[in-house]
């Protein structure tokens, strides 16, 4: 079956789900990365599979992270060691089967000035050193994912030009894994389940949810179709709560500011910077495609009603410009930022006094009605959350499938490193669509749509077509990044528009 998602086949397909007369195998609710992580692994084990997001897809917390695809070193530190050893499987996973196109090997420096004592950096070598062997537990190669290693102050200059130099004793590098994005992997994930069966429907609002079934409404016509299903998976996140009774979350917020990889004289590493008075905490400078860089992360407790889209707080604007100046010698203003993004963590309330004490384990939790609802987690760890979610689903509901697939099942696109060298690509465009960007090139003529962007027309027509894009806010703010710089979305704007247009 093809993987194509576009406007003609959602409406096929939704015309078919309204006059099915038996219910559907599962039912997942939230097209973020764990829940087309669900519909992927059921779909695949050979279950009918109905995906339904209110939104697009990767609308909510998916699209807000640090795009890395990290080993679990920081849960090391709170001796949270089930934790990391799952981090570091899920990550070789990825970047070895799963997506390889999509991940790649990333190092991360930590610049050792006077302000990081003797013994923090003795302690956090060690710490690398323990990553080292998550890896090595994990069967990571080291090729892969090469050893940490102590570097000069000229080797943390090659890969942090605008490091502070007075004062600079070297440096620590370790590696981890980084996404191109993580719009693209909840893409891929979602269109690989379509090419296994399932229907993958946005605009999509699931209510009156039960362990049986749901009313979908399609929220373009206003059409309200009763589906019912023999597993209902409740996959929502942070809204996870609206949909099951008796679930009390507590959100945390994380924090990023998108800056000009001009203000980093060309940031190649992962710039780690301790914050004041938390060892094991750190903000991170990361380099990112388009000729940016994300500083982050915040970690704020975030009470209240949960927004489509959280904004920062002043503070924590304030608080990553602060931090990461500690090792610069050009001190970043509030000029250099050109946006920000937050993203809200589905965190279960356990009491802690802060967000950062939370547990990022994740829960599968089995309602009254038998409503299944997952929670918690994080990107790295998507595949095992959907694995386990779907393993409980399946047992309750009596359903008869095979074992899961996920471990070594590719999404489109995907391919091993040898086969993407081979491809008659730009770089830029393997990254996004691995074996697919030949397909991208013959939709243009791999001219920019802006002077503000690297991306091209042909991307956006690839996003219509294949991808599920059906609006400008699908194309500039999901499928590419382009809106995450407030100016290059306006000059974007257009050819947006011309993209969509038949």
């Amino acid at each position: 079956m093809s993987t194509a998602l576009n406007a003609a086949r959602r409406s096929r397909e939704l015309d078919e789900l309204d006059s099915a007369t038996g219910p559907v195998d599962v039912l997942v609710i939230g097209g973020g990365v764990t829940g087309a992580g669900i519909a992927l692994d059921a779909a695949s084990r050979g279950l009918s599979v109905v995906l339904a997001e209110k939104h697009d897809l990767a609308f909510g917390t998916s699209r807000w992270s640090s795009k890395l695809v990290h080993g679990g070193l920081r849960y090391l530190a709170s001796g949270q060691v089930g934790i990391a050893h799952e981090s570091a499987v899920e990550r070789g996973i990825l970047i070895d089967h799963t997506a390889p196109h999509l991940v790649r090997a990333l190092p991360q420096i930590i610049p050792l000035h006077a302000t990081v004592r003797p013994r923090d950096a003795l302690l956090t070598r060690a710490g690398f050193l323990a990553g080292d062997a998550l890896r090595a537990a994990a069967h990571t190669s080291a090729r892969t994912l090469p050893r940490s290693r102590r570097v000069t102050g000229a080797e943390v200059a090659r890969h942090a030009p605008t490091v502070r130099a007075e004062g600079l004793r070297g440096g620590l590098m370790g590696w981890d894994g980084q996404l191109t994005d993580d719009v693209r992997l909840v893409v891929a994930l979602a269109r690989t389940a379509a090419g296994h069966g399932a229907k993958v429907l946005t605009r999509a609002a699931a209510s009156q949810v039960t362990g049986g079934g749901a009313v979908v409404t399609d929220t373009l016509t206003g059409r309200e179709i009763d589906v019912s299903a023999r597993l209902v998976v409740n996959a929502t996140g942070v809204w996870a709560a609206d949909v099951a009774s008796g679930l009390r979350l507590r959100p945390s917020r994380g924090t990023h500011l998108v800056v000009s990889q001009e203000a980093f004289g060309g940031l190649t590493a992962g710039l780690t910077v301790p914050v004041p008075g938390h060892f094991g905490r750190y903000v991170f400078a990361l380099p990112v495609p388009d000729g940016r860089v994300y500083v982050g992360l915040t970690d704020e407790d975030a009470p209240g009603p949960v927004p489509d889209e959280p904004e920062p707080a002043d503070s924590e604007i304030t608080f990553l410009l602060d931090t990461i100046n500690r090792a610069l010698a050009r001190r970043l203003t509030r000029q250099d930022v050109l946006g920000t993004y937050s993203g809200l963590r589905p965190l279960l309330d356990t009491g802690s006094d802060e967000t950062s004490d939370l547990s990022r384990k994740h829960q599968v939790i089995v309602g009254a009605d038998g409503l299944l609802t997952v929670v918690g987690g994080k990107l790295t760890t998507y595949r095992r959350m959907a694995q386990d979610a779907l393993d409980a689903g399946v047992r309750r509901a009596g359903l008869t499938v095979g074992e899961c697939r996920t471990r070594r099942l590719p999404v489109v696109g995907a391919a091993s490193r040898a086969e993407l060298d081979r491809v008659d690509a730009p770089t830029r465009l393997l990254r996004r669509y691995g074996t697919e960007a030949v397909e991208v090139l013959a939709l243009d003529d791999r001219q920019r749509i802006s002077a503000a962007t690297e991306h091209t027309m042909g991307e956006l027509r690839f996003a219509v077509e294949r991808e599920g894009a059906l609006d400008v806010a699908d194309l500039l703010d999901r499928r590419t990044r382009i809106g995450l710089d407030p100016a290059a979305r306006v000059s974007a704007h257009a050819a947006a528009e011309a993209a969509l247009t038949p």
